[in-house]
């Protein structure tokens, strides 16, 4: 079974994403680690050369394109759900679990690994926090497609495979 995990920078996929392919005893792939493996070059690298938008249809092809094991979780970049046709295809092509929490909580959680987040590394206090609640604003609606909306605050990999019927 392919798990899509999906949500905000600083929702936890990667960080549940490893616990639960633990758990599950099956692969783990970290979908922006694997963008920078093809490309050679971090994702902020990329950005900055190409800009977002290229950026995006770069993950749109590597998601979409990318022959993965049969039994694996995937940690999604963060806005990977909200373009293209991304969410759909996860839809159709696996489970997608978005891992949901507050702006407040976000921000909490972001505010100390901003460097390697190219839409924040210059935002900070309530500025990040306003950032974080417009974006989450305009996620939403292709965050909510997924077919199980799970809590990540105090988520742990057998508390998310219970929710998504595996474990």
């Amino acid at each position: 079974m392919k798990v899509f995990l999906v949500g905000f920078m600083g929702s936890g996929k990667t960080t549940i994403g490893k616990k639960l392919a633990n758990y599950l005893k099956c692969d783990f792939i970290d979908l922006d680690k694997l963008i920078e493996a093809k490309v050679g070059m971090s994702i902020v690298e990329y950005f900055e050369l190409y800009g977002e938008s290229a950026f995006r249809d770069l993950e749109r092809e590597v998601l979409q394109k990318t022959d993965f094991p049969e039994n694996v979780i995937i940690a999604t970049g963060g806005g990977a759900p909200c373009f293209g046709d991304n969410m759909s295809w996860m839809n159709e092509n696996g489970l997608v679990a978005y891992l949901s929490l507050s702006p407040k909580a976000l921000a909490s959680r972001l505010e100390n690994s901003k460097t390697d987040r190219p839409l924040i590394r210059n935002l900070k206090g309530d500025e990040l926090e306003g950032f974080i609640s417009t974006k989450l604003a305009e996620r939403e609606p292709f965050y909510s497609q997924s077919k199980f909306v799970v809590s990540a605050s105090d988520l742990t990999a057998e508390r998310l495979a219970f929710y998504l019927n595996l474990g």
